[in-house]
């Protein structure tokens, strides 16, 4: 059985959160943010840049945290970024301090995360 029901246009700034503008603290991706000494890594990742030169680097918690949501998910990079502007935990997990509804990075610049992320921690 069907019932029809009438259902208006909503605008989507109309559309009610369920958190009332706060992060849930049991949501898994807080919850795993809070497991991991960032401050600790992002020491050891900086020293492998320049001061002087080249583009600004993404902070550590942003590369890792982008490899953390795509081996979780099983996702691409494109899929990635796409999933990261929309969802404010995933925001949260890479260290951004409010939600933004644009990409915090271009999926192209993923290979360089894996590669800082990886190859230099190994050592």
């Amino acid at each position: 059985m069907y019932r029809k029901v009438g259902q208006r246009d909503m605008a989507a700034e109309n559309f009610e959160l369920p958190f009332n503008g706060q992060l849930s603290p049991d949501n898994r991706w807080v919850v795993m943010a809070s497991l991991i000494s960032w401050q600790k890594y992002e020491d050891k990742y900086a020293i492998n840049f320049s001061l002087e030169r080249g583009a600004p680097a993404c902070s550590f918690r942003m590369a890792l945290g982008a490899l953390i949501i795509k081996e979780k998910l099983g996702i691409s990079d494109r899929e990635k970024v796409e999933k990261i502007k929309e969802n404010p935990y995933l925001q949260y997990l890479i260290g951004l301090e409010s939600y933004n509804n644009q990409a915090p990075f271009d999926a192209s610049i993923l290979v360089d995360f894996r590669e800082r992320c990886l190859c230099r921690f190994n050592q």
